[in-house]
């Protein structure tokens, strides 16, 4: 099967490729992946380790395409992560979010074929987890209270919304095979070390040997799943795409404190680390899916 992955210069298209070329992928029959993308050039620069015979690129940008070839598989993971682009250009990130998943649909439903499609959807979709909640379900109603909400976390949450039924109405309206993946957070080498990732950011701080900082002021749950998983994870998605548009939550459900992760790969790193303003006697924030969906799909292939 030949796979593409719009979007494939991102940590997402980093870690699939990398999980290609291990030979992760032949399980699910995937023998060729083309990466569509706007940067081909430079992404080929950085990133020699990613070359290899049985990747295809294709040069483009899907907000503007009007044809897109035929592929047995479609991952669509094209929306930038960068909080800092939707805080300094904010209309063009939420027109690069919304355009491209509205071109995208066009695209398929004018094809005569169809094609397996997952939408790399994220957590955010449900807003501001309840503190009492540990682990957050496909079934969790949206939580509109967007109170301490910035701007661009907002303009990505609604984003990621509107697109979500975009595709969801490829299957119900055009029927075709189609699936969302609400993603959490992740670990692996392509995670960004400069963003506001906190696992990318306290490895790149422990790779410089500096000391890892964290400024939360209270108890913050994060997950973390491996790079690997994630790709394991997106690909048997595609494989149960249909016109009902299946949910699934992608990410672990072990909940990890920042202060733990901190401490973890301090130790590990041999640096050292420091919390300014912690109060461990409340928590603040808590950001963990309910996988159980996901593993009874995963489970049943073993």
């Amino acid at each position: 099967m030949n796979a593409l992955i719009i979007g494939g210069t991102g940590f997402f298209g980093k870690s699939i490729l990398d999980s290609f070329i291990k030979g992760l992928l032949k399980r699910f029959g995937v023998s060729q992946i083309t990466i569509l993308a706007r940067n081909i050039d430079s992404f080929k620069k950085l990133n020699p380790e990613l070359i290899h015979p049985g990747v295809d690129y294709l040069k483009g940008d899907i907000a503007k395409m009007d044809h897109l070839p035929e592929f047995d598989i479609i991952i669509h993971a094209a929306t930038s992560t960068n909080l800092k682009n939707y805080t300094d250009q904010p209309e063009t990130e939420k027109d690069n979010l919304e355009l491209g998943v509205t071109n995208f649909c066009k695209l398929i439903s004018r094809s005569t074929v169809s094609p397996k499609i997952v939408y790399c959807s994220s957590g955010a979709v449900y807003g501001k987890q309840a503190l009492h909640v540990e682990k957050v379900d496909e079934m969790c109603p949206f939580n509109d209270d967007f109170r301490g909400f910035s701007p661009e976390k907002l303009i990505y949450l609604k984003g990621k919304r509107f697109a979500e039924v975009e595709i969801s109405q490829l299957g119900s309206i055009q029927n075709k095979h189609v699936s969302i993946a609400r993603c959490f957070a992740f670990s692996g080498k392509y995670v960004p070390r400069d963003l506001h990732y906190a696992y990318g950011n306290f490895i790149g701080s422990a790779e410089k040997g500096e000391k890892i900082m964290v400024n939360a002021e209270g108890i913050v749950y994060r997950s973390f799943m491996e790079a690997d998983d994630l790709v394991e994870s997106l690909f048997e998605i595609a494989l149960h795409s249909n016109p009902n548009c299946p949910i699934f939550n992608v990410g672990s459900d072990v909940q990890v404190s920042l202060y733990e992760l901190a401490q973890n790969i301090a130790v590990d790193y041999g640096v050292e680390y420091e919390f300014k303003n912690f109060d461990d006697s409340k928590i603040i924030d808590r950001y963990v899916p309910n996988v159980d969906k996901l593993k009874k799909l995963l489970s049943a292939r073993v």
